[in-house]
């Protein structure tokens, strides 16, 4: 079930660092997390599931690779991120 088109180019729009960005860390990590609180809803109304269940895992593992590369590269940027999606800040391993 992929994302809908308009909401995953508004996503785009709030978190491009310049315009026609697509492929930022920043990006990338929005798109994520929209497609996992989608996958999650889905989830809730289709308990067994669970073909959808080890996407969205596989889904929440690549978020949490590309966190970790956003918080060696920038820290601020990362916070700033995460406390703008709303997500909880690992430790890193």
């Amino acid at each position: 079930m992929p994302l809908d088109k308009q909401k995953k180019a508004t996503v785009i729009a709030d978190y491009a660092t310049q315009e026609g960005d697509t492929g930022s860390t920043e990006v990338q990590i929005a798109v994520m997390q929209s497609r996992i609180e989608q996958i999650t809803d889905h989830l809730r109304r289709n308990k067994k599931d669970f073909h959808s269940r080890r996407g969205l895992m596989l889904l929440v593992g690549k978020r949490r690779r590309l966190e970790a590369y956003l918080r060696n590269k920038d820290v601020v940027k990362y916070r700033e991120l995460i406390s703008r999606l709303g997500i909880r800040e690992v430790k890193p391993r």
